[in-house]
C-alpha cells in the first residue's frame, strides 16, 4: 500500500465533503482473497457492506459510531431490509477508519453527531444490501443456469420458481462475492410502507455483552506492557505551564517520568493509573494562569447584557418592521431569559491509549468521529495516514463532546512518543473532565412582542447575545460576527431547524459575545436555548394576550402543517385541556432541530417550600421515516433525563477564571425517582429523514418551564431551577 500523503486539514475537508453519500459508491475490490486461500468454508464479504458465512450469519458493517442511541441496530435493519436475510442470523461488526481511507471511503462519512448517522446514511446503506441481494440472486440463478427473474429470496433462502429448488445466503456467497456489483444508481429500494425489517422494533444487537460485563469500553482497554497516565491542564482557560519539580515525585512507587503534554498541560506516566494520578496530584506545578483569571460568571453575565444594547448587531431574519410594530401595538410584551454553560458530564471521562512505532501509530478510542481521530492520530505523531489506524470503542456517553475536536487524542498521542513500542493509555479524572469541557454556549436573549387590540401577534424581536460555537471551533465560518448557527431553530427555510411560526413583522438578531472558555455542540446544541426563550416567551405573550397556549401557537401556526402535526398530537396524548388533579399544571413547548419535528406536554406541581416535581411528560416526534420505534422512544426517554437534568440542576459556574462545578457532587443529575412518567408519540409523515437523537430534547425544558408559569403565574427567565424561588 501507498502511503496516503494528507494533512489533517485536508482529511477531514474530504470527509465532509462526502458526508452526503458514498464517495465511489461500492464498485471496489472485494476483499475476498481470505475466502478464496480458505476455501468455501469460509466467510465471504459479498460487497464492502454484507459479509455472508457459511451458516447464512449476515454480517452487516457499521460506519458509524454506538454511544447508547442504537444507531448499529438501525443501520443493521436499514441494510437487512433491502438484504431480506433472516434478522435472526444478523450481526455486525465496525469497520475502522483506516479501512475505509485504504478502500477509498467505501463507506462515507464515519462521523456521528447532530442526529446524523441514519438520516445521512440510509440511502446509500440501503443500496449497499440491495446490491448484495441482487449479487446473491444471480449468484444462486448461475448455479441452477435459470433467468434471475425466476429467483426470489425470504428470510436468507433462496427459491427458484419453476422447480421449486432452494439454497441459503451461505452457500451462494463465495459465489457472489465474484460477480460485479450492480450499477447503484439503478437499484429501486423497497418503499419504507412494505418494510418487514426496518420500521419495526427489533431488539437492540448491542444489549447481550452490556449486561453480562464483557463489553470493553476504552476505558477498559489493557494490552501486554502498557503504562498509563494521568493528565492535568492550567485550571484557568488560556492558561500555560511554566515549571514544575519531577524531583518530588521521582522515588515514587511506580512512577516511569513526568511528561509536558503541550504548553498549558502535564502528564504522570506509571504502571498504574491511580500511582500515576497520586504521583501528579503531589507534582508542585506553576501555573502563569493568564488574563482568564480575572473573569468570573458576574464579569461574563455583563459581557453578554452588553451585548443586548450593542451597535454590531446581525439582522439574521428581518421581515417588515417587527420595531415599528411593537412600538404602535396595543400590548407589548417585553422579557430577558438567561442559560448557562453546561458540561456534557458523559459516565466515561476522556480517555485515550496510544502505540507509536518508527512505522506504525494506533489508537483506541471512544470517538463519535473516528476519521478525525485518525486524522489527529497522524498529524501529531507524524506518522502517515496510510500507517495509523484508529480502534473505535463503544462510547460510555458522547452528547458532541467526542465529536471533531480531538484534543485527549492528540495529548495521548504527544504523552506516547516518549515511550515508543509502548502502549500508554491516558485517563482524565472526573475533576479535569469536568474542568476543562467544551460547553454548551452561554448566552442571554432579549424578547419584545406586540399585540394588537384583538390579542393577535403583530410584531415579534429576539435579540441573543452568546458564545458562538464556530468562532471557536472553525473561525472561517464567521465573518463580522455573522454565525447562524447560534440561531439554529429560528430560520425561515423548510429542511433541519425551521421556526414553526409565522408572525406579520419579525427581526432576528445575534450579537455575538466570546469568552476565554471553550465551547462546543452538547446533546441538542442551540435548539436548546432557543427553544427557551421562543417558547417560554411565546407563552408569555400568549397569557397576556389572555388566550389559551395551545389555541394561541395554533393561530400562529397555518402556514406550518408538520410543526402543527407534532403539536396536536402532544396534545391530544397530553389531555390538554381535561381537569388534572389539584396542585398540579401543565405546560406546553414545540420546536424543530435536526430535520425532526418536536411538541411536549409537561404536567408539574410546585410544592408550598417551592419544589418542583416533573409527574408526566408526553412528547410528539415526525422524523419522517421511523426506523426503530423502540429506539426512537428510548431516544426520547434518554432527552427528558437528560434536559431535566439541565434545567433542574445544571449550570457550570466561573471563578478566577475557572470551573468550579468539577464532580458530581456539585454538578448534581436527575435522580431516579425525580423522573416522570414518559409517553412518546410517533408522528411518521414518510415523507423525508430526521434525526432522532437530539429534537426532543429542545422540548423538555420549556414545556415544564411553562408548567411552572401556569402554577405559580410567574415566568421562570433564568436557569437552573435550583438557584430560583419559585414561591
Amino acid at each position: 500500500m501507498k502511503d496516503i500523503k494528507l494533512s489533517r486539514r485536508r482529511f477531514i475537508v474530504g470527509t465532509a465533503a462526502a458526508g452526503g453519500g458514498l464517495a465511489v459508491g461500492i464498485r471496489m475490490p472485494l476483499g475476498l482473497r481470505a475466502a478464496e486461500a480458505q476455501g468455501t468454508a469460509a466467510a465471504a464479504e459479498v460487497n464492502a457492506w454484507v459479509v455472508v458465512k457459511p451458516d447464512d450469519t449476515c454480517v452487516i458493517r457499521i460506519a458509524r459510531s454506538e454511544m447508547g442511541q442504537g444507531t448499529r441496530t438501525g443501520l443493521a435493519q436499514l441494510v437487512a431490509e433491502e438484504l431480506e436475510c433472516d434478522w435472526k442470523k444478523v450481526a455486525t461488526e465496525s469497520i475502522t477508519p483506516g479501512q475505509n481511507l485504504a478502500r477509498e471511503r467505501v463507506w462515507g462519512e464515519m462521523a456521528t453527531g447532530g442526529s446524523r448517522g441514519i438520516r445521512t446514511s440510509h440511502d446509500y446503506v440501503r443500496r449497499g444490501g440491495a446490491a448484495a441481494r441482487m449479487m446473491l440472486l444471480q449468484a444462486a440463478a448461475d448455479e441452477w443456469k435459470v433467468p434471475v427473474a425466476e429467483v426470489s429470496v425470504a428470510d436468507g433462502v433462496i427459491t427458484h420458481a419453476g422447480t421449486g429448488r432452494r439454497t441459503t445466503y451461505g452457500k451462494v456467497a463465495a459465489a457472489a462475492a465474484k460477480l460485479t456489483p450492480p450499477d447503484l444508481k439503478s437499484i429501486k429500494l423497497r418503499d419504507p410502507k412494505e418494510w418487514k425489517i426496518a420500521g419495526k422494533p427489533m431488539k437492540r444487537l448491542d444489549t447481550a455483552d452490556k449486561l453480562d460485563g464483557s463489553k470493553v469500553f476504552a476505558i477498559d482497554v489493557k494490552l501486554p506492557g502498557m503504562l498509563h497516565a494521568a493528565i492535568k491542564a492550567c485550571p484557568v482557560f488560556g492558561g500555560k505551564l511554566v515549571s514544575y519539580d519531577e524531583a518530588k515525585i521521582s522515588g515514587r512507587p511506580g512512577v516511569r517520568r513526568v511528561v509536558k503534554v503541550n504548553d498549558s498541560t502535564i502528564a504522570v506516566v506509571a504502571d498504574t493509573w491511580w500511582r500515576a494520578r497520586s504521583a501528579l496530584e503531589a507534582l508542585p506545578i506553576v501555573w502563569d494562569e493568564g488574563p482568564g483569571a480575572s473573569q468570573s460568571s458576574a464579569t461574563i453575565g455583563k459581557h453578554l447584557e452588553e451585548g443586548l444594547a450593542a451597535k454590531d448587531v446581525y439582522a439574521f431574519r428581518n421581515e417588515g418592521d417587527a420595531i415599528a410594530a411593537i412600538q404602535g401595538a396595543a400590548k407589548k410584551v417585553e422579557a430577558v431569559y438567561g442559560t448557562p454553560f453546561l458540561a456534557h458530564a458523559t459516565m466515561e471521562p476522556m480517555n485515550c491509549t496510544v502505540k507509536l512505532s518508527a512505522e506504525r501509530a494506533e489508537c483506541w478510542v471512544a470517538t463519535q468521529n473516528s476519521e478525525a481521530s485518525l486524522a489527529a492520530l497522524s498529524e501529531q505523531s507524524g506518522v502517515p495516514l496510510a500507517k495509523c489506524e484508529v480502534y473505535r470503542h463503544d462510547l460510555g456517553g458522547g452528547f458532541g463532546r467526542r465529536g471533531g475536536n480531538q484534543d485527549y487524542v492528540r495529548q495521548a498521542v504527544n504523552i506516547a512518543k516518549h515511550f515508543p513500542d509502548v502502549p500508554v493509555k491516558m485517563i482524565w479524572s472526573r475533576e479535569e473532565d469536568m474542568g476543562h469541557d467544551f460547553y454548551r454556549p452561554i448566552s442571554q436573549c432579549k424578547l419584545a412582542a406586540g399585540l394588537d387590540d384583538k390579542g393577535a401577534l403583530v410584531g415579534l424581536h429576539v435579540r441573543i447575545s452568546g458564545q458562538s460555537i464556530n468562532a471557536f471551533v472553525n473561525p472561517a465560518l464567521v465573518t463580522n460576527g455573522q454565525d447562524a448557527r447560534q440561531l439554529q431553530g429560528y430560520t425561515d427555510k423548510p429542511g433541519d431547524a425551521q421556526l414553526g411560526y409565522t408572525v406579520p413583522s419579525l427581526l432576528i438578531e445575534y450579537v455575538m459575545r466570546n469568552t476565554h472558555v471553550p465551547v462546543g455542540p452538547w446533546r441538542g446544541v442551540n435548539t436548546n436555548q432557543n427553544a427557551v426563550y421562543m417558547e417560554c416567551f411565546i407563552e408569555e405573550v400568549a397569557r397576556a394576550a389572555g388566550a389559551d397556549s395551545l389555541e394561541f401557537r395554533r393561530a400562529l401556526m397555518s402556514k406550518h402543517p408538520k410543526h402543527l402535526a407534532v403539536l396536536n398530537a402532544a396534545a391530544a396524548k397530553g389531555d390538554w385541556g381535561k381537569p388534572l388533579p389539584a396542585g398540579v399544571h401543565r405546560g406546553i413547548a414545540q420546536f424543530m432541530g435536526y430535520g425532526s419535528y418536536s411538541a411536549a406536554i409537561a404536567e408539574v406541581s410546585v410544592s408550598g417550600e417551592g419544589k418542583v416535581k416533573v409527574h408526566r411528560m408526553v412528547l410528539a416526534l415526525d422524523c419522517g421515516h421511523a426506523v426503530n420505534p423502540d429506539q426512537i422512544a428510548a431516544q426520547v426517554e434518554g432527552s427528558v433525563a437528560y434536559g431535566l437534568s439541565a434545567a433542574l440542576y445544571g449550570e457550570c459556574t466561573v471563578q478566577n477564571g475557572r470551573m468550579t462545578e468539577l464532580n458530581f457532587d456539585r454538578y448534581q443529575l436527575l435522580r431516579l425517582a425525580e423522573m416522570p412518567k414518559v409517553e412518546t408519540v410517533i408522528v411518521p409523515s414518510h415523507d423525508f429523514w430526521g434525526g432522532v437523537g437530539e429534537p426532543t430534547i429542545s422540548v423538555v425544558t420549556p414545556a415544564v418551564l411553562n408548567a411552572i408559569f401556569a402554577a405559580t403565574g410567574k415566568p421562570v427567565r433564568t436557569l437552573p431551577l435550583k438557584n430560583v424561588t419559585l414561591v
